[in-house]
Parts: C-alpha cells; structure tokens; sequence
C-alpha cells in the first residue's frame, strides 16, 4: 500500500499534504523531511538516519494558555503536531480547530502526543485571551498547548524549523504576516515527519494513522 504525497511544482510548491509512505517488509514507513522542499526521505537505518537528517525543530520557549512556560522539554521524546492560527480569525483558523479536536479526541489518553498550536498574532492572543478561546473551543485536552510570546521567535520557528510556509522561489520578509493551513507531524526526536492541509477533514484521517504509527515504531 503506497499513499503517494503530490509535490506539483510550478512557481510555487502545491501539497496535497498526503505523505509518502513506504511499505517495508508488510511495515509502513514514515518519510523524514530535512529541508524546506519537502524532499522525503525513505531511511531504515539507525546510523544513516542520524548522519542524513540533521533538521530538527529548534529550542524555543512559549507562554500557553495558562500562563506556564512550554518548551522544547515539553515535547521530547514525545510526537507533536504543530500548527498556526489566531482566535480572531475567520477564515481557514476555524476547521483547523476543529480539524485539530478530531487529532485531539483521537489521542486524549495519550501522554506521548502534544498539540502545538502557534498564534501567529501574539500581540493580540495573551494567555487570558488564548485561555478564553480554548474554553470557548471547549478543549479540555491538557496536551494541547496554545502558544503566544515574541513575534519574531513564533514567526523564525515557523518558517525555518517547521518549513510552516514555504514557497518555491519566494522567501517572505520575516515582519510578513505568516498565514497557512499546515498541520506539520514531528517525531519523538523533533524530526519533521509529515505535513497536512489544516482544513480538510479527509487529511486527518491520514494524520491520525501515522501518529498510531509513529507511537507504534517507538
């Protein structure tokens, strides 16, 4: 079984967001993401893995919802998923939430999976503002954190440690507004596994399958 990602390149980088999987010896495997143009990289190998992918999600430092600092402590040797919003949007921020619940429910009794989700407007989202939407949310997960902090420190770790907004031949202006639907999946060891379109609920179904498969290959 081979669920192929559709990489349509032109001026700018399309995703279909479905990620190529692999089949190992009745195995599915995961594809590692180490640069920006999304190229996947099949590898099995202990020794290679650790001397070809070198990409991992850089240090950072958040306040959540509650006002408790959350770090890169906070998600090691655990899967996350990662996206980006703003509770005043109404455009494509709303499915992302409620995309982001059925990722939630599907993995409420799990300690191994965190919900990052990033305000991309963190002027505006205090905790007590982010506290709020959560509650409106009804979200009682407490694995899923929302972030807010320095402006240049969510929109640096977006774009060059989750590619979050990449565009072949293009490269925004760090003081542009950071605006996308992806869902980016990263592994126990803060590797980029995966990355989905926010808005479609049909990408969660494929989310949900390898986050079982992450958690099962570790």
């Amino acid at each position: 079984m081979y669920r192929i990602a559709l990489l349509l390149f032109s001026s700018i980088i399309t995703f279909n967001c479905q990620n190529t999987i692999e089949q190992h010896g009745g195995q599915l495997e995961l594809p590692y993401y180490n640069s920006a143009d999304f190229t996947p990289h099949f590898i099995s190998n202990p020794e290679e893995i650790e001397d070809s992918i070198t990409h991992r999600i850089s240090d950072f430092s958040f306040l959540n919802q509650d006002s408790a600092t959350i770090n890169e402590k906070d998600i090691e040797g655990k899967v996350h998923i990662a996206n980006f919003i703003f509770t005043s949007c109404i455009s494509i921020c709303p499915d992302m939430t409620s995309n982001m619940k059925k990722i939630s429910h599907a993995f409420k009794d799990s300690t191994n999976v965190v919900l990052l989700s990033y305000s991309v407007m963190p002027w505006r989202d205090s905790p007590s503002v982010l506290k709020k939407y959560k509650e409106n949310e009804n979200i009682n997960n407490e694995n899923w954190h929302f972030l807010t902090g320095s402006k240049s420190d969510i929109y640096n770790l977006a774009r060059t440690s989750y590619f979050a907004e990449q565009q072949l031949g293009y490269s925004k202006d760090s003081s542009e507004f950071l605006h996308t639907e992806h869902f980016v999946l990263v592994d126990d060891r803060r590797r980029i596994r995966g990355i989905y379109n926010g808005t479609l609920s049909l990408e969660m179904d494929y989310l949900i399958e390898d986050i079982k498969n992450l958690l099962g290959s570790n």
